[in-house]
């Protein structure tokens, strides 16, 4: 380690920084997404439960004992139980305004992470390719050719590093994504099922 970063220089330095920092973000938001998976179906068989019975206020205490983005939408759409189907809508919609992003964060950096190593590992390839010309341009024709593969290997190891970060990062961070998707997408279908067993209706809002 100590070897490559000497051989790659600064820019080195930051690549494996920002490796570091990806990795933690992506075991971060992996145990996040599972753990809400594994809570949402328990939590939401829990909540039915309770409304069936019409005991609200319990069905309330449960989404707050384990919060959630799911739970937390699902309490507005209770607290508001008395409002039209259109009023529990808005607030409904309203909360989950602050939970999107929620389930967004870090995704942004992640993804900035990816789409900047390659280009930094490039930045330090030509740095270093600059400076081993340099050294063969002060040495003359007698220059020895060694010297300057040599250079160039070590200059090109900054590219190599900058892929290598940049791979796993942008294959985790599509997986993210998608998978904040897919929770939007029970988050609307919990929520419309919620709907209609509060107003007791056939259609949803």
């Amino acid at each position: 380690m100590l070897n490559l970063i000497e051989k790659g220089g600064v820019i080195m330095i930051v690549i494996i920084a920002l490796s570091v920092i990806a990795a933690v973000i992506i075991i971060e938001r992996m145990l996040f997404f599972r753990r809400i998976k594994s809570d949402e179906q328990k939590i939401i068989a829990n909540i039915r439960g309770a409304l069936e019975q019409n005991h609200f206020y319990e069905a309330i205490a449960i989404c707050e004992s384990d919060p959630s983005p799911v739970s937390n939408l699902m309490k507005v759409g209770i607290e508001h139980r008395f409002y039209s189907q259109a009023e529990i809508k808005d607030a409904i919609m309203s909360a989950a305004n602050l939970e999107i992003p929620r389930l967004e964060k870090y995704l942004s950096l992640l993804g900035t992470i990816a789409h900047i190593t390659p280009l930094l590992g490039l930045l330090g390839t030509v740095t270093g390719n600059i400076e081993a010309f340099g050294v063969l341009g002060q040495s003359g024709s007698l220059g020895d050719p060694s010297r300057l593969a040599s250079g160039i290997s070590e200059a090109l190891l900054t590219t190599a590093a900058g892929l290598i970060v940049s791979i796993p990062a942008t294959v985790f961070y599509n997986q993210l994504v998608q998978r904040v998707n897919h929770m939007i997408l029970r988050m609307e279908n919990s929520v419309n099922d919620l709907v209609l067993l509060l107003k007791g209706k056939d259609n949803a809002f």
